[in-house]
């Protein structure tokens, strides 16, 4: 395997509604998300900031993106301990704080996943996995603020 990894997107700004940024309210924030061989995504701006509520937005997928790298991890994990999972469900919640500038940051980021085990007497193992997948995780590794979380084991 190798040791580094590239990950190509292609992203293309479709907001354009003839007249181009004219203006801040003359265009749309819509754009596409895309990658070979796989579903576009559409995305736009949080709606706070002009965007469509209706497409996703880089906010949201920075928070997906540590709660799938978190699961991910979680599962390759708890299948190694031999501790078998049967669902998994994660209601993520990130905070970012604007800054008079207009500008912002995330300040933090709260994982809360609900995880069911097959096999109840592996319950304080399942949770302490949690710290070995945050360990692990690559985006949570990136990242310059704070990733918890707040697991739930049945």
């Amino acid at each position: 395997m190798s040791d580094t990894h590239q990950y190509e997107v292609h992203v293309e700004w479709t907001g354009n509604r003839g007249q181009g940024t004219t203006g801040y309210r003359d265009y749309d924030r819509a754009h596409e998300v895309r990658a070979e061989g796989k579903p576009t995504i559409a995305g736009s701006s949080d709606p706070a900031l002009r965007g469509d509520p209706e497409r996703w937005n880089p906010e949201e997928l920075l928070v997906a993106s540590l709660s799938q790298c978190h699961m991910l991890w979680y599962l390759h994990l708890a299948a190694v301990a031999g501790i078998v999972v049967t669902e998994y469900t994660d209601a993520a919640v990130g905070t970012m704080r604007m800054d008079s500038s207009g500008s912002g940051r995330f300040t933090e980021v709260t994982l809360r996943p609900v995880v069911t085990v097959a096999d109840p007497s592996r319950s304080d193992d399942a949770r302490e996995l949690h710290a070995d997948a945050h360990a692990k995780c690559f985006i949570a590794r990136s990242v310059n603020f704070p990733v918890e979380h707040e697991p739930t084991i049945r």
